[in-house]
Formats: C-alpha cells, structure tokens, sequence
C-alpha cells in the first residue's frame, strides 16, 4: 500500500552502493510540499509509469509545480496541489567507483603469435562513474527492470564480459603469453576502447580497465615452461625434444631393462638409440663416397636394437607417456636409421 513520504533522501550510502530506491518496494505518494535532500555525489532522478522525468542536484528541494515541470504536466498536479501523487525517486551517485571487479567465467582458447594456440584466464578491476543519471535510471532501471546495487554490479560485469572474450582474441593475434606485461596493458586499453561505448550507452562512463593477472591454463603452462627452457639451452624443439627422450629414457634405465618395458640388450639404453635416430633425421646425407667395407662402430645401432626401440614407443604412446605428436616424430627418425643400420 503507498506510503506517504514528505522527506525524500538517501542518509545512509554505502561506498560501494550505486543506486537506492525510495520506497524500497512499490511506489510512494508523494505530495507538493514534500521536501528533497540530495547530499553530494547524488543526483534524486522521479520515475514515473516506466520513464525517469526530473532529476534533483545536490540540495534541499521543495517539491513544487515550478521545479517539477514534467511530472506536473504529467498527472495534473496544477489542478490540486494538496493531492499525493504516485511516484518512485532513485537515487543515483555521480563518484567514482576505482575497483569494480571484471573475470573471464572460464578459460579462453586464443590466438598466440608465438605458441600458436593458447588456454588462459584473465582478471582484472576496472573504474566508471555514472555521467547521465536520467539515462542510466531509463535504461537500467526502465529497459533491465534493475534497481539494486548487487544486480547492476552483475548486470555491468555482463557487459564486460560480453566484449572480452573478442578483445583478448584480437589482441592475442599479434601478442604472446611469453610478454606477459606488454600483453596486460594492451588488453586493458583494448578493452576499454571496446566497452566504453556500451558503458555511454546506459549513461556511465568507463574511466579505466586494468588487467591485473592473465594465467595460462595447464598445458599452456607447460608450453611456456618448455619455450623457456629451450632459450635457455639454446637449443631448437626438435633437439629438446630428444633431450627429454633421452633424460625420461635415462631415468627408465635405472630399474634395469625390464623397466624400460622391453629388452634392448645389455649396456644398449633407449635414450641412445633416441639419440642417434633424431640426430640422424636433422642430419643431411652427404654425397656417397667409394669405401671400404668395415665393421660397425661400436656405438652403432643393429637393426634389432632400433625395432626394439620402435616396440617401447608403441608401448609408451598405449600407456599415455607420450603425445602422438612426439611418438610420430620419432618414430619418423626410427624409421630413417633403420634404413642404415647393420643387422
């Protein structure tokens, strides 16, 4: 049931709180005569049948039909100055708000221009005021049907989100994960540039975004990790690639062959079979020369050596211990010393 309101205002704002409605439900009867006090940082915007009409600045207001032109034409108030009329009255603040939160839901498959395809999530804060509050009333509170703080700090977080996923693909496409903070200040301003005119829209301007983490995703990590380590070695993905073989081959010896998931012969490790194999395939073959027959080296592969090795991939790629890509590539290499090797 209306209420009779003859002081309208909002005493008691929060530092985070963007907009009250006064009365908190339903609509109040509010009269000439009624006084309006809009502290500072407040702008008192009168709703009316799904339309926000006059608004109040900072100061005591004396509701009458002088300084209500639009709710006065409206419902009539000339006619009889004593009658309530039915009314909503939002308060909206006009500050700053610095540290309004913003977050990927989930992780982003993008672009890198480096790694190629990349997972990541990214968080940041972003800062606005509302510079219109009549259009801010009319289309958040008349269009959206929100009128409380919690739902518009949603209802603006939806809007960043809406955006972001499309930013950080754009800006991923010449940026990689691997210049981490020249990538977080281009996706700030990329942001911003592609949120500010959905923020005007509904009468808020977007101050700033700041993009304070991006974390990778699990394999993406390991990728990074990898790049890494790569420059540090000074080595190409091929080379360490075989290193890793050669290191996890390394490490299976140490249980003796049978742990190594087959037999290779005695003081004949995987790793160096590896070693050879991928050594071989980077190596171009050089124009044939007449020569003498001659006994294999001693550190040369016989044939069954390297099929052994072709089986404890196999074994390997079954049980998971190896990406496909990496089985291929080396199996390739296999393949290539096969052709050459002694029986």
């Amino acid at each position: 049931m209306p209420r009779l309101i003859d002081v309208i205002e909002w005493p008691d704002q929060g530092p985070n709180e963007i907009v009250r409605r006064v009365p908190d439900q339903g609509q109040g009867d509010i009269r000439l005569g009624s006084q309006v006090i809009v502290r500072g940082a407040q702008v008192a915007v009168f709703y009316r049948d799904g339309k926000a009409l006059d608004a109040f600045k900072e100061g005591r207001h004396t509701l009458s039909t002088a300084n209500l032109p639009l709710l006065s034409s409206l419902i009539g108030l000339a006619t009889n100055s004593k009658t309530p009329f039915p009314a909503e009255v939002y308060f909206v603040t006009t500050k700053d708000f610095l540290d309004m939160k913003w977050g990927t839901p989930g992780e982003l498959t993008v672009p890198d221009s480096v790694l190629g395809m990349v997972q990541l999530r990214a968080f940041g804060t972003y800062s606005m005021a509302i510079s219109d509050p009549i259009r801010f009333v009319n289309q958040v509170v008349g269009v959206q049907g929100i009128y409380t703080t919690a739902q518009i700090n949603d209802y603006l977080r939806g809007i960043m989100l809406s955006e972001i996923a499309s930013v950080i693909g754009n800006v991923m496409k010449t940026r990689s994960l691997l210049d981490l903070a020249a990538l977080q200040a281009d996706l700030g301003a990329a942001i911003q540039a592609k949120a500010a005119d959905d923020f005007e829209a509904i009468g808020i301007q977007l101050k700033k975004v700041y993009v304070v983490q991006v974390q990778p995703g699990e394999e993406t990590a390991k990728a990074i990790a990898q790049r890494s380590a790569m420059g540090a070695l000074g080595v190409n993905y091929m080379q360490y690639q075989a290193g890793q073989a050669m290191r996890e081959a390394a490490q299976n010896e140490s249980g003796g062959v049978a742990g190594a998931g087959v037999g290779l012969g005695a003081g004949i490790g995987l790793g160096q079979v590896l070693g050879q194999a991928v050594a071989a395939g980077m190596t171009q073959p050089a124009p044939a020369q007449p020569q003498q027959p001659q006994q294999p080296a001693a550190n040369v592969q016989t044939k069954a050596q390297i099929r052994a090795a072709m089986t404890n991939l196999d074994v390997r790629l079954a049980n998971g211990e190896i990406s496909e890509a990496t089985y291929n590539r080396l199996y390739e290499n296999l393949t290539k010393a096969l052709e050459t090797a002694p029986e």
